[in-house]
Order: structure tokens, then sequence, then C-alpha cells
């Protein structure tokens, strides 16, 4: 009898590759419901004749295509870990896997989820789903309005600009409707509503950054200090070797999450005295201008961390 069951999954649009990694098999399915039933059926039955339940599923993060699916997993009572995409090319590489295709990655990813035993992440339940969706839509929107507003500054004609300019007026309004939608969704949650009001307390942490940070870093509120540094990719990460000692650097992480939580961070250098005094007193230790930022960034992570923790609105003596 198995001890675990190690379970790898490639998620494409349209459908997606998975690998039990203790039984060597390999599976395809469409991504839709039927296919998504079959692999849970599936999986089930590989449960019941190993006689226990599956260790962890690990998934490669695909843009977003890839959490329907670990949320019907996680329904089903599997551990889901999704997985930085980098994180599994580097693993590959160190393992000497070098050859691609759907199956393999499907076997790598097992493989990865065996050796490293990532956390799983939190329960993805059809609000989480929604609302991340939300988000998700907002930042693309967001992306396509910057995109348009930089070909304004290239316009070499009336009737260019004229065209831009209507269609960022039209994603302006589209972005306005997605977030009375985020902020309808969040109303409609007791929890998500509480946590969002303590975020927004913050000097620097508007209605955007607070719906994106009760969103995509869930564990906020729950994780020390040290992991949730590491999670968005804002914990120092030592360089050493032998007797040299390198730079410490930081990195890996949420990267979304981490470039979105940038500008707040901007913001609450102007505004928030507390981060405005941490920022001014590294930039006279002599810290360059990028390391005293992500040093603010990490300290008002943590002072978020913290609130959520202690249920506590925001109050400089927190920091």
């Amino acid at each position: 009898m198995m001890k675990k069951l190690h379970v790898g999954i490639d998620v494409a649009k349209k459908f997606f590759d998975l690998h039990l990694l203790e039984t060597r098999k390999d599976q395809h399915y469409d991504y839709n419901e039927l296919g998504i039933s079959l692999c849970l059926k599936h999986l089930k039955e590989e449960e019941a004749k190993a006689g226990v339940k599956i260790q962890l599923v690990t998934m490669e993060a695909t843009g977003g295509y890839e959490l329907k699916l670990a949320g019907r997993l996680q329904a089903q009572g599997m551990p889901v870990a999704i997985i930085n995409p980098r994180r599994i090319r580097d693993y590959a590489k160190a393992a000497g896997k070098l050859a691609k295709t759907d199956k393999i990655d499907a076997r790598v990813i097992a493989a990865f989820g065996e050796a490293l035993a990532p956390p799983a992440n939190e329960l993805l339940d059809e609000n989480a789903l929604k609302l991340h969706s939300l988000v998700a839509r907002r930042r693309q929107l967001v992306g396509m309005r910057v995109a348009e507003s930089n070909r304004m500054e290239h316009a070499d004609d009336q009737a260019s600009a004229r065209s831009i300019g209507v269609i960022v007026q039209a994603l302006q309004q589209e972005i306005s409707e997605i977030e009375k939608q985020i902020a309808e969704h969040i109303r409609q949650q007791p929890e998500l509503q509480k946590k969002t009001e303590l975020l927004k307390s913050v000097p620097g942490v508007g209605e955007t950054t607070a719906a994106m940070l009760v969103t995509e870093l869930p564990e906020l509120g729950r994780a020390n200090r040290q992991e949730i540094a590491a999670l968005v990719g804002v914990a120092p990460l030592n360089r050493d070797s032998g007797l040299h000692r390198g730079k410490r650097m930081t990195g890996g992480g949420r990267r979304t999450v981490r470039s979105r939580f940038y500008m707040s961070v901007v913001v609450a250098i102007q505004h928030n005295p507390v981060i405005r005094r941490f920022y001014r007193h590294l930039l006279e230790q002599g810290k360059a201008k990028m390391t005293a930022l992500v040093a603010a960034m990490r300290k008002l992570l943590v002072i978020l961390n913290t609130m959520l923790k202690k249920n506590q609105a925001w109050t400089p003596r927190i920091a």
C-alpha cells in the first residue's frame, strides 16, 4: 500500500494534463465541466486504490486559468499548491529535465511537489474566485489604458489622437464599472468587508489596493512576518558561499502583488508618517533609494499583517 500520493497538473486554456507520481500515470482532459468531473473521479479512484488521501496537488500559476480547477480540487478536500512557473523551470533545469511537452511538464510539476513540499494554498471558494476574476479584469483594463495613453504621446495627427482619446475614455468607464462591482462583491461578504476596512484605515492604502490584498494575498493576517514577506517577495535572501558574503537580495513571491503594492508604498512614503520616517531614516543612513523603498514595502506589509491578525485598525503605535 502506498503511503503518499503526489499529483502534478499542467494547465492550459482549453485542456490540462495530470501526472500521478507514485503510479506514473498520465491523463489528458479537456478543460471544461466534463473534463474536471472526470479528473476528480479519477483521483478519487486512485485514492481508494492506494488507501490514502492525496498528499498534494501541485500546479503552475498560469494567469488565472488554474484557479477554477484548483477550487474544485480543494472542494474535494485535496490540498493544492499553486507555484510560480519560474520555480518549476529552475527545478527542471537543476534535475536535468530539459525536454518539454505537456505530459513531461506535469511529471516535473509532480516531482517538484514531492521533493520540495510547498505549502498548500488557502481555500478558493466561489466568492473568492469571482472576486479574483474581477480584480484580474481590472488589472487587464488598466494595462490597456496605460498602453493607449502611451500611444497618445506619439500620435502624429488629430484623427489618431481623437481615436486614442475615445478608447482611453471607454476603458476608464469600464474600469470604474469593474471597481463598483469589486466594492459591491466585498460588501456582500462581511469577513472581506471587515478586512478591507481595516486595510483602508492605513494612510497610503486605498480601495483598490485593499481589494487586491484580500483577494490575492489571503494569507495576510494568518502568516507570521517572515512568511508574509517571503510570499510577496520582499524578504531579504542570503547570497553567501564559503567566506564570501554576498549582497542580500529580494525576489520570488507573488510578482503581481508586489508590483501593485509598490505604488501603495510610494503613496505611503508621502502621506503615512510612520513609513515616511522609516524611509527617510534609511536614506540618511546611506541606503540606496530602491533598497529603502523595498524595506518600506516590507515594513508596511508587516504592519498590515499585524493589523489583520489583531483585528485592529491603523494607529501609529502598531508599527
